[in-house]
């Protein structure tokens, strides 16, 4: 998980990983984090968000905020996703988070095949969730918290769900959006397809 990092560190350069939750959901917004791992305390356990239990997650959540050297985490909304597409929501998430750290990088690591534009030197890190150790921390941190975004909404909005499905498109939660209609969060350039058509 440190193959990349280990060179840039030999080097005294800081690195940033980033990464984001939520680009599938039918509702709520996109979360993106970015972390700065200390070299000199490496954190066991980090992986990828999707591989660890929800217990575990929350766990190394608390052990990713008090250990790193600096991290950030930002959101773009649903009207926002609506307005400018997921791509580029996800792309102002990053951004936003890259831009609230205290610590200036040298390099990101960047999930995914598309430079979201930090105005650093970056590298795209296919699958970097599963590779990295800097962007599978900060998949945990994007992913623990927009998770408990869409608890807080499921208070709010009781009638969906999204406590369980956190807002993604589970047969429950299509059902849900068919017999009550669409609520504030929803992603209306997401549900246009399924609204175009009823097909329980």
């Amino acid at each position: 998980m440190y193959e990349y990092e280990t060179p840039c560190w030999a080097q005294g350069q800081t690195v940033c990983g980033i990464d984001e939750a939520g680009r599938g959901p039918l509702a709520g917004p996109v979360c993106a984090a970015a972390v700065i791992l200390d070299p000199n305390d490496r954190i066991e356990g980090v992986n990828d968000s999707k591989k660890l239990s929800e217990k575990k997650r929350e766990e190394l959540f608390d052990e990713i905020t008090r250990r790193a050297l600096g991290y950030a985490i930002a959101f773009a909304s649903h009207a926002e996703i609506d307005e400018i597409n997921i791509l580029q929501a996800t792309f102002l998430a990053m951004r936003r988070a890259f831009d609230g750290l205290s610590l200036r990088p040298d390099v990101a690591f960047v999930d995914g095949n598309r430079d979201p534009g930090l105005g650093c030197p970056t590298l795209c890190i296919v699958k970097g969730d599963a590779k990295s150790a800097s962007v599978a921390a900060a998949s945990i941190l994007a992913k623990v918290t927009r998770d408990r975004y869409m608890k807080e909404m499921a208070v709010k909005y009781p009638a969906y769900g999204f406590e369980i499905h956190k807002g993604y498109p589970t047969k429950a939660h299509r059902e849900a959006i068919l017999l009550h209609g669409p609520c504030e969060i929803h992603r209306a350039t997401f549900l246009r397809k399924l609204l175009s058509h009823d097909d329980r």
